[in-house]
């Protein structure tokens, strides 16, 4: 089958209003640039998305928060979006918060076939609300359940025709446990090249999991925090 699309325009065609999409990316690095700019193009509304963070106010996953595009976020850091912030605490937005180790396991666990798993994390406190416990080695876990999505939405280095992907450095952080828990994975690359071009045993990303994969331009890669030291 052919993955490749031409831009993103083309291989989010069919995203629709309503449903959940998982971003790879943490804070604004490795984040899907081309496609989140396409979702606030296209005008879809009405999403759940599930991203460690939601960008900043004026880039990544904060875009489609002012276009007021999100519905529900389930993520692990407000962070440095101000407007992340005010609509969930003006009660805009629905908001679920989730220790980011557990968020990052749920994830993975979608994509492995696991269901739920128990972890210690969260418990006694507004995570562990109306989840079962049991007790392994003396020591209280809750249990977590699998998180799945419609769309995964993906940012790689490097990727070829088949939908083998790598990641550059600290990029490599939700990307690869997201793409393989969406029921279709969008792959944006820096570079896309023929099969058999990249190095098996540096494939972060098997091709089995991406259906779709295009290479993106004009990325910005911003920092989130720029921070000085006095000479």
């Amino acid at each position: 089958m052919n993955k490749v699309y031409k831009n993103a325009k083309e291989a989010i065609f069919d995203i629709k209003s309503g449903m959940t999409l998982m971003l790879g990316g943490f804070g604004l690095c490795g984040i899907p640039e081309n496609c989140i700019a396409e979702l606030v193009e296209k005008g879809v509304n009405n999403l759940t998305c599930i991203s460690n963070n939601a960008g900043v106010d004026n880039f990544g996953l904060g875009l489609l928060l002012q276009k007021k595009q999100i519905k529900k976020m389930i993520s692990s850091y407000v962070g440095e979006n101000e407007e992340f912030e005010r609509q969930m605490l003006s009660g805009e937005l629905e908001v679920d918060l989730i220790p980011q180790g557990s968020l990052a396991e749920r994830c993975r666990a979608g994509g492995s076939g696991i269901p739920a798993f128990f972890t210690p994390a969260g418990f006694g406190t507004e995570v562990a609300e109306g989840k079962e416990v049991r007790y392994f080695n003396n020591k209280p876990h809750i249990l977590e359940s699998a998180l799945f999505a419609d769309f995964a939405l993906v940012k790689a280095w490097k990727g070829d025709k088949f939908g083998n992907l790598i990641y550059k450095g600290t990029a490599r952080n939700f990307n690869p446990v997201m793409a393989m828990a969406g029921k279709i994975t969008i792959a944006e690359v820096e570079e896309l090249v023929e099969p058999g071009e990249l190095d098996p045993y540096f494939v972060h990303t098997p091709g089995i999991f991406v259906q779709r994969i295009f290479q993106g331009i004009n990325y910005e890669k911003r920092i989130e925090q720029r921070t000085f030291r006095k000479r």
